[in-house]
C-alpha cells in the first residue's frame, strides 16, 4: 500500500519489498489461471510451484516481506490521513487497507491450517468456505474484494508514476488495471464455488466450519 504524502524512504521500501512479493504473486495467479480448467490441474500445478515456494528460507523471507508490506502500508494509509485529497489518492487508501485486511487474514488462514489442523493447504482449503453455508456469503466477496484490490492498487502506482509525464497513459493503466482484476477476481470466485467445473471438498475441511 502506497501513499503520495508518505515519506520518500518509506515509500520507496515498500515498492522495493512489493517487487519481491510480485514474483510469488505472479506465481500464484497463474495457479489460479492454470486451475480453470479444473480442480486436479489446480492442485497439480500448485504441487509443482510448491517445490519453490515451500522451501523454508523462501516461506521464512515470504512471510517477513508480506508483514513488512502490510505494516509499511498501514504506516503511509495513517500518516496521509489528514493531507489525502482526490478520488484516486481516497482509491489507492481503500484497497490499500482491504489489501493489508486480506493479507494478513490469508495467510493467517494457511499457518493456521497447515499447523493446527494439519490440512493441505490447496485449492480444497481455499474452496471449502464456498461449501459450509453460511461462510459463502462471507467468501465470496472476501475473495472478490482481495483480488480487486491488489489489481486497483497496482494500478494506482502506476497512475502516479506517470502523472507527471503522461497521465492519460496513468489513467488507462488504472482502468485496464480495475477492468482486469474485476474479471480475475469473478473467475476465482466462480472456480472456487464450483460455478465453472465440479468441486469435491472432503469432509475433514468442511469439519473446520462445523460441517
Amino acid at each position: 500500500m502506497e501513499d503520495r504524502p508518505a515519506r520518500p524512504l518509506l515509500r520507496s521500501m515498500h515498492r522495493a519489498s512489493a517487487l519481491f512479493i510480485a514474483l510469488f504473486v505472479l506465481l500464484h495467479m497463474a495457479n489460479h489461471l492454470a486451475g480453470l480448467s479444473g480442480q486436479e490441474t489446480h492442485i497439480a500445478f500448485m504441487a509443482e510451484a510448491r517445490q519453490f515456494y515451500r522451501q523454508p528460507f523462501v516461506e521464512v523471507a515470504l512471510v517477513c516481506l508480506i508483514l513488512w508490506q502490510v505494516g509499511s502500508g498501514l504506516t503511509m494509509l495513517v500518516r496521509g490521513w489528514a493531507r489525502r485529497k482526490g478520488a484516486i489518492a481516497w482509491l489507492q487508501a481503500g484497497s490499500g487497507g482491504y489489501l493489508a485486511f486480506f493479507l494478513i487474514n490469508h495467510v493467517g488462514a494457511v499457518i493456521a491450517g497447515r499447523t493446527v489442523f494439519d490440512l493441505d493447504t490447496d485449492f480444497r482449503f481455499a474452496a471449502a468456505g464456498f461449501f459450509a453455508p453460511p461462510w459463502h456469503w462471507f467468501f465470496a466477496p472476501y475473495y472478490f474484494l482481495g483480488v480487486l484490490a491488489l489489481f486497483v492498487h497496482v494500478g494506482c502506482a502506476a497512475y502516479w508514476s506517470f502523472l507527471a509525464s503522461r497521465p492519460a497513459l496513468g489513467a488507462a493503466l488504472l482502468g485496464g488495471a480495475a477492468g482486469v482484476g474485476a474479471l480475475f477476481a469473478t473467475l476465482i470466485v466462480l472456480a472456487l464455488s464450483g460455478a465453472l467445473f465440479p468441486v469435491a471438498i472432503p469432509s475433514h475441511y468442511l469439519a473446520t466450519y462445523g460441517q
